[in-house]
């Protein structure tokens, strides 16, 4: 048995501990409550800072500026497409031989199909085509029978149907004849074609270099290049002259 003394030691420890522990508890519960309180009021500040900060921009003259630029570059920007379009851009449309030699001299880009209306590779082309016009308003697309225009057939050197020829500032300086380069299938995708044009630089759809342009095309040793306004300088191109819709003399 233990003796008085004892046991009071044993309580005196006892109650010692326990107030240690409720000690540190209420010291972590005010340590929470604390921490609780300053998140709530960082979240008010940050909210009030938020405020000001819109209500500031909402009235600043730079932004207000930045605004009014932007409205209107898009009001120009719509203005040229709407231009354009009444000139024949955004779609292919089709010439006559007496209005060829304007439509490709007094655009800077110009794509031009030589078809035969009887030639079923001609109307795949010119499904393609019209995708492709729609989504790039730089660039002019036209198309013209070849059986009505026999004088720029001859000077252009047009032996294989169909004959995408691209014009620059009136002068040809590349073209795609038949499907050969498209696969040589009837059911290319567009994205073929259009990649095509855009590697030669056709389809414009950001300024640059027109020089680095030229010397880029200059390195297709089948380029020809032919100015149409004028004087016709006449390089070698090689023809696919065993093209599923061959010569339509």
């Amino acid at each position: 048995m233990n003796s008085l003394g004892e046991m009071d030691v044993g309580k005196y420890n006892s109650t010692m501990n326990s107030l240690a522990y409720g000690q540190a508890m209420a010291a972590a519960a005010r340590d929470y409550k604390k921490e609780v309180v300053e998140t709530e009021r960082l979240a008010k500040e940050k909210m009030k800072v938020d405020q000001v900060d819109l209500g500031d921009l909402e009235n600043d003259p730079e932004l207000e500026k930045l605004h009014r630029d932007r409205l209107e570059n898009m009001k120009r920007e719509v203005e040229k497409r709407q231009e354009m379009s009444r000139k024949g851009h955004g779609s292919l449309n089709e010439v006559q031989e007496q209005e060829f030699l304007v439509e490709v001299t007094t655009t800077e880009l110009v794509v031009c199909h030589f078809y035969h209306h009887e030639f079923e590779r001609c109307r795949i082309l010119d499904k393609h085509l019209g995708v492709i016009a729609s989504k790039y308003f730089e660039t002019k697309f036209i198309k013209i029978h070849a059986p009505d225009a026999p004088f720029f057939v001859h000077k252009l050197d047009v032996q294989v149907l169909p004959c995408v020829i691209m014009f620059r500032n009136g002068i040809a300086f590349d073209r795609v004849v038949g499907f050969e380069e498209l696969r040589g299938r009837d059911d290319f995708k567009t994205s073929i074609l259009e990649n095509r044009l855009m590697l030669a630089g056709v389809l414009k759809i950001k300024s640059k270099n027109e020089d680095d342009s030229d010397d880029e095309n200059d390195q297709t040793g089948e380029n020809r290049r032919i100015r149409v306004g004028g004087g016709f300088i006449g390089l070698t191109h090689k023809m696919h002259s065993d093209d599923e819709d061959s010569d339509f003399d």
